[in-house]
């Protein structure tokens, strides 16, 4: 297929995601909030790399870099990235390899669109991932890492995803990893009436959480986290006169979790909060009750040595595959729908993109060819004084006229050639 080049450098994007590598090795890669800014930063220090953004979810880890042309063509471009992620992480490159992927130039700008489209999610058409992408050109961008090129085609890609929210029923209804999770314990369950719930962690998924577990009928919701005001917040926002809400302290957690019956966790601890150990304990205060937990956290909070704990069952993000699946099906017209639209602006953007590389050399030829019109007309000055100004006026736009036809073709093959031409 041909591929368009640019003066501004080719897109090239290396990630894995969670239908290539499994949560044992995404975690390895997760990167904080805190430290998402000094990894941008890192990446685009790498050879070649003029532009770069780090989209770090519990699904995904991608580098979207725009690299200088000769750089990109070499095979070490897709090894530089990967050094980056073996240096900046301390993962040996062949843990990461066998799980990557790799897109460049119109296959990155698709991914891209279909990424912050959730299209690739593992619940399609959740409305998490545009904000995280959104967050991720933020902090690119305050970094000084993203610019002209970059720029573009992020704000092109907020449209597309946009356009098919609105165009689309693909999100229809509200669904999140957070609302996966909480069918998932409703179906161990078979009902959550009466059952108490303990929710690890007070962002945004736990919200969604307690939000999803009130809609199921869970009457007795307790949150705790390690700034206590924000499990406060949840807790107050979320009461009722059907609803007992509870914020726990985070330094009573191992004292109080053995209350729950199902335990929610979606921190951003780089340690496991849950070992083996703690399994042991609950089940033996909770005279052997069993005990349910659900971890979307990426780095995992459940050590999953504590499935070994008769009576404990501990189910990590990778899990809520098997319930996404589900929601797939019942989504998969919108998806195509939304595929269709994809395909669509992937046209749209390039036609763009080569229409622009063609600018300068169209400006050149336009300012040439005034300029030898402003030079006959001087050199018959003398001809043209005992004109009108009226006729004066009619020179120049027959001239003007005569010039802009005799450049169409010119033009209009520039432009093909420009839309039409193999970087190869």
């Amino acid at each position: 297929m041909n591929q368009p080049t640019t003066t501004q450098g080719r897109l090239v994007l290396l990630g894995i995601n969670h239908n290539t590598a499994p949560i044992e090795v995404r975690e390895r890669l997760a990167i904080p909030a805190e430290r998402l800014a000094d990894a941008t930063r890192t990446l685009v220090h790498q050879p070649g790399v003029r532009e770069g953004l780090i989209l770090s979810t519990c699904n995904r880890v991608e580098l979207l870099t725009l690299q200088d042309d000769a750089e990109a063509a070499q095979p070490q471009a897709n090894t530089d990235l990967l050094r980056f992620l073996h240096e900046y992480f301390a993962v040996p490159p062949h843990d990461i390899q066998p799980h990557l992927y790799e897109f460049r130039e119109r296959e990155a700008v698709r991914h891209l669109f279909r990424v912050a489209s959730s299209l690739d999610s593992m619940v399609v058409g959740e409305p998490q991932i545009l904000g995280q992408v959104k967050e991720a050109y933020t902090i690119a961008r305050d970094a000084g890492a993203v610019s002209t090129h970059l720029e573009a085609l992020l704000q092109r890609t907020f449209t597309v995803a946009k356009k098919i929210r609105t165009e689309t029923h693909i999100g229809s209804s509200s669904v999140s990893i957070a609302s996966v999770a909480v069918d998932l314990a409703r179906k161990i369950f078979g009902s959550l009436q009466g059952k108490t719930v303990l929710l690890v962690g007070a962002g945004k998924m736990s919200e969604l959480a307690a939000r999803h577990l009130i809609q199921q009928g869970a009457s007795s919701i307790l949150v705790t986290n390690r700034t206590h005001s924000r499990a406060e917040k949840i807790a107050a926002d979320f009461v009722s006169p059907t609803v007992h809400t509870e914020a726990l302290a985070f330094e009573a957690l191992y004292e109080q979790a053995d209350r729950a019956d199902i335990v929610i966790t979606s921190t951003g601890a780089p340690q496991k909060i849950f070992e083996h150990s703690h399994g042991q304990l609950f089940l033996h205060r909770r005279r052997n009750r069993p005990m349910f937990f659900i971890d979307i956290a990426v780095p995992r909070d459940v050590d999953p040595r504590m499935n070994e704990v008769e009576g404990c069952f501990v189910y990590d993000i990778d899990d809520l595959q098997q319930v996404a699946a589900a929601n797939l099906a019942d989504r998969s017209r919108e998806a195509a729908a939304a595929e269709t639209i994809v395909s669509r602006e992937v046209d749209k953007y390039h036609e763009r993109l080569q229409s622009r590389d063609a600018v300068p050399a169209i400006k050149a030829l336009q300012q040439q060819a005034e300029e030898l019109r402003q030079a006959e007309l001087m050199r018959s000055q003398s001809k043209l004084a005992s004109l009108t100004p009226q006729q004066r006026e009619a020179v120049e736009a027959l001239t003007r006229s005569l010039t802009a036809k005799l450049l169409h073709p010119q033009l209009t093959a520039l432009r093909e050639a420009t839309r039409t031409k193999d970087p190869e």
